[in-house]
């Protein structure tokens, strides 16, 4: 199931709030955050939960491609030996990598 930023969102409320009361330290002074200061870091939170939803599979999937001069390697051995080696990897890829709908 596709999941949206208001998912995040709440899952970041839900996390600030079960760390309540969260501090800041200014030099000796300690005081919990405003509500405002606590509504900014559940925006935070969740923008970084979306932009990890939404980008991370990226660079899994350039890691586990392997280098160009590998992927060629299996077109070329493919080519020579009438397999599909380079193809099933690629799909494998995709497949454990999974784009967000």
């Amino acid at each position: 199931m596709a999941k949206t930023l208001d998912d995040f969102i709440t899952q970041a409320t839900d996390e600030i709030e079960a760390e309540k009361p969260v501090t800041l330290q200014l030099g000796s002074d300690v005081r919990e955050l405003t509500d405002d200061e606590y509504a900014n870091l559940i925006t935070q939170r969740a923008n970084a939960y979306w932009d990890a939803y939404q980008y991370d599979y990226i660079e899994a999937r350039q890691i586990a491609y392997g280098s160009i001069g590998d992927q060629l390697d299996m077109q070329y051995a493919d080519l020579l030996n009438d397999t599909t080696t380079w193809a099933d990897h690629i799909a494998q890829v995709k497949s454990d990598n999974p784009k967000p709908e």
